[in-house]
This record gives structure tokens, C-alpha cells and sequence, in this order.
């Protein structure tokens, strides 16, 4: 009957030893059963190498983890308990995650409770019971970091995701912290750990160029539900790396004297998907989000400055022969021309948008001239996450918005003269710039268009509204004009 060697044998101790085989004895059982499982196929003429290849695949890439993670369920009750902890929680969480996220799609009630609830579970029952499962079978003190580290980014990101669906203060802070703790504490210890071992040497470039694809993807991930620029370079560089160099170049390192495809292969896919996959629909749920939310508010806004712009029209013709029709057309003729400044930008912002750098587009598709005056087609945009326009032209400091002030100013000094002198600053301050736009150039930089062109929206309807109220003040009041 053939023998292994010593070099066989400590061979195979160092496999073993891999798999966080830390039960009592446990290891040396095992190692001494598969030695014999060897030397049963070397009798048939197989190499060692030939003879433990088989035995592997026979056994399976975790049959040795199962045994330990069997035996430990059989005498150890806390370990049972925990187990089960895990099991429960980790189904109840992620069936409420589910039926919350069906819930909310559809706006039905009890969406928010189910995915407060099932957040606290995950984060708070099946991650520690996860943790100290993991900790029970490895008892590995190098890997305590790593599992911890795990933790509070698995938490952080649960809580994030929660307090953002939820619109509740921190969310930010939360999302952050879990992006800050994945890629630079658990990432780069996963990394560390992939390097350490000897057997990896040829596999290490890879592995750094794909955490290098992971880190820009997450980041940029990040960077998108925290609305920060250059998510989009972010994400697309992420997946570059990962789908054109690392994954090809593992695949290729894994399975170049491979003959059959294994499990293996598929769940590399099937991860691959999960991370691919999941970016895609955030980044079209983003895009819908302006379709289900600023396009309504925008024609909101548009259904509402038609019926205020007709109803003061309405009410300057029916005052033409009445004592305070001098003034009333006077302030008439005021508001048009500080609405006519304000539609003026938003011609600009949206040729400059729909055009190229120094050459704005004509955007006739986009601006219809009605009898109330321009009316933007915002669905017809091509380009609403354009945040050049904004900059361009309602930053403080740039000529479109140093006249537009100036307007304003102007304006609010001859509303001043209409009405009592201790309401003057109650009425001035509705009308101030900064209520509606950026009042400083260092904020917001990343303004999109969509959202410069709803705050111009709400400016002239500020307006109009202020406009309606001087008009009764005229007519109750005539001697204070």
C-alpha cells in the first residue's frame, strides 16, 4: 500500500488548517481520514496530487467546514442557539425587507413600520449572531477585525438605507460611515488576508486591481444616493476594471488547466450580476425619480402660474376705470417685467443645456411661447442632471443673477411704497433671492437643472402671489398709495 510522505502530509495539514478547523481534536481526525482516503486511490497508480485532487472533489470545497460546523451543532448548545438565532432572524428580516420594499412600491400603508422593523432585526439580531458564529468556528483573533469591521459596515449600511427611504436626519452620516468602514477597514483586511497566503502569489496583481474596481464602484455608488459629482465616472471606471480586467484575468488564473466548468465559475457570474446588476436599477430609479417627482411638481407649478397670471390680468381689466388704476398697472407692468427676466434665464439654462460649451441649442422642442409667455416642456430634456446652467446663470456673482437681484430689489421698493411701514420687511423678505436660490457660490455647486429651473418656477409664482396682495392693498386702501 503506497505512504505518504512528510511533505505530504503537511500538505495536507496546512489545507486543513485553512479551513478554520478549531474544534478539539477535530483537525487531527480529519487530516488522518483523508490521508487514508488518499492512499485508497494511490493504490490504483494516482500521483499524491492526482489522488487528492479526487478526494476533494469528492468531498466538496466546504464538506470540512459542514463537519465542524455539524459537530459543534451537536454538543455545543450555545452554539446551536446562536445558529438558529441567525437563521430566524436572517429569513424574518430579509421576508420584511421584501414585503416592505412591495409595500412602499405601491403605496400601501404599514411600508415604513415593516422596514423599520426588519432593519433593527438584521442589524440587530442576525449580524451579532452572525458574528459570534463566525467567531465560534474560526476563534481566529487575525480575522476578529475583519469579522467586526464587517459588522459595523453591514450595520451602518442597513441603518443608512433605512433613515434614507424613511427621510430621516443622519442618513447621510450613516451611509458615509458604512462607505468609509468597507473601504478602508474591511475591504483592505479581506485583501490583507487574500495576500498572506503563499499559495496566492500568482493571484495577488489580481487581486489588487480588482479591490481597486470594488473601491471605485462603491464609491461611486455612494456617491450617488448622496447626490456628490462625479458618481458616474465613479461607478463607470469601477466597472471597467472589474468586468474588463479583473474578472476576465481571474477567470482565466482559476480555470486555464481547467477542462469542466465548476460551481465555482457560476457563482463568480452570478456575483458579478449581483453587483452589476443592482447599479443599474439604482441609477434607473434615480432617473425615474425625476419622472415621478420633479416633472409632476413642475407642471404643478406651471398649472399654477397660469391661473395666478390670469386672475391678476383679470383683475387689471376689471379695475381699468377705478381710482387706483394708475397704480395697479404700474405694478402690473413691474411684475411682467420681472417675470419676463426670470423666463429670460430660463430660455438661456435650457439652450445651454440642450446645446454644446459656448454654443446654446436653438431648443424649440423644449420652449413653447404661450399667452402667459414661456412654458418649458420639461419631459422633452434631454439633459436634466446638467449642473453646468445653474452655474452658469444663478450662482451669486454671475450677470444673469447680479440682474435678476437688482429686479428683485427694484421691485420690492415699489411694493414697499404700498404698504404700511411696519410691514414693509414681512413683505421684502418673501421676496428675497436667497429664499428661492443659492445665496452663496460655494453652495450647492452641483445644482442640476431640473432643480434651477423649479426654483425660478416657485420664484414667479412668489411673485404673482405678492403681486395679488398689492392689488387688494391698492383697492382697500387708496389713500396709503
Amino acid at each position: 500500500m503506497p505512504e505518504l510522505t512528510l511533505e505530504n502530509i503537511e500538505k495536507i495539514s496546512r489545507d486543513v488548517k485553512k479551513q478554520d478547523i478549531t474544534f478539539f481534536n477535530l483537525a487531527d481526525q480529519l487530516i488522518d481520514h483523508i490521508c487514508c482516503d488518499i492512499e485508497k486511490e494511490m493504490e490504483e497508480g494516482l500521483t499524491f496530487y492526482e489522488a487528492y485532487r479526487r478526494v476533494k472533489q469528492n468531498m466538496g470545497p466546504q464538506r470540512l467546514k459542514e463537519i465542524q460546523q455539524e459537530t459543534l451543532y451537536a454538543i455545543d448548545t450555545k452554539y446551536r442557539f446562536m445558529k438558529n438565532t441567525m437563521k430566524i432572524s436572517g429569513v424574518a428580516g430579509t421576508i420584511l425587507f421584501g414585503f416592505a420594499v412591495l409595500f412602499k412600491i405601491q403605496h400601501w400603508a404599514g411600508a415604513g413600520f415593516m422596514l423599520t422593523i426588519g432593519a433593527l432585526i438584521l442589524a440587530l439580531v442576525f449580524m451579532p449572531s452572525a458574528l459570534g458564529i463566525l467567531w465560534k468556528e474560526t476563534h481566529s483573533r487575525n480575522r476578529l477585525l475583519l469579522f467586526i469591521t464587517g459588522f459595523l459596515t453591514a450595520m451602518f449600511f442597513i441603518f443608512g438605507i433605512l433613515f434614507k427611504v424613511q427621510h430621516w436626519p443622519q442618513a447621510n452620516i450613516l451611509i458615509s460611515l458604512a462607505g468609509i468602514t468597507g473601504l478602508f477597514c474591511f475591504l483592505p483586511l479581506i485583501v490583507a488576508y487574500r495576500l498572506s497566503d503563499q499559495e496566492n502569489k500568482p493571484k495577488r496583481p489580481v487581486y489588487l486591481i480588482g479591490t481597486l474596481g470594488i473601491i471605485f464602484y462603491s464609491a461611486g455608488m455612494i456617491f450617488k444616493m448622496q447626490h456628490w459629482p462625479a458618481a458616474t465616472i465613479l461607478m463607470l471606471t469601477g466597472l471597467i476594471i472589474l468586468s474588463v480586467i479583473a474578472l476576465p484575468w481571474y477567470t482565466w488564473l482559476m480555470w486555464k488547466n481547467e477542462k469542466h466548468i465548476n460551481s465555482r465559475f457560476l457563482f463568480i457570474v452570478i456575483g458579478s450580476l449581483a453587483i452589476i446588476i443592482p447599479g443599474a436599477l439604482f441609477n434607473l430609479s434615480l432617473q425615474y425619480a425625476y419622472e415621478d417627482g420633479f416633472y409632476p411638481h413642475q407642471q404643478q407649478q406651471q398649472e399654477l402660474f397660469k391661473y395666478l397670471y390670469n386672475k391678476n390680468s383679470s383683475f387689471v381689466n376689471i379695475y381699468k376705470d377705478s381710482s387706483g388704476c394708475t397704480e395697479i398697472e404700474k405694478l402690473h407692468s413691474s411684475t411682467n417685467g420681472l417675470i419676463s427676466i426670470i423666463e429670460k434665464i430660463q430660455v438661456k439654462m435650457v439652450r445651454a443645456s440642450e446645446g454644446e460649451p459656448g454654443k446654446p441649442a436653438v431648443a424649440d422642442e423644449q420652449i413653447l411661447m404661450t399667452e402667459q409667455g414661456i412654458e418649458i416642456q420639461y419631459r422633452m430634456l434631454t439633459r436634466p442632471f446638467n449642473t453646468g446652467p445653474a452655474k452658469d446663470f444663478l450662482l451669486p456673482g454671475c450677470t444673469s443673477r447680479e440682474e435678476l437681484d437688482k429686479a428683485i430689489r427694484d421691485y420690492c421698493n415699489l411694493i414697499s411704497d404700498l404698504v404700511p411701514e411696519g410691514n414693509r420687511e414681512k413683505y421684502r423678505t418673501f421676496l428675497e433671492p436667497s429664499v428661492y436660490l443659492p445665496a452663496d457660490s460655494a453652495e450647492n455647486p452641483g445644482v442640476s437643472l431640473m432643480t434651477g429651473l423649479h426654483a425660478l418656477e416657485l420664484l414667479k409664482n412668489g411673485i404673482l402671489t405678492m403681486e395679488s396682495k398689492m392689488f387688494n392693498i391698492i383697492i382697500r386702501e387708496p389713500k396709503s398709495v
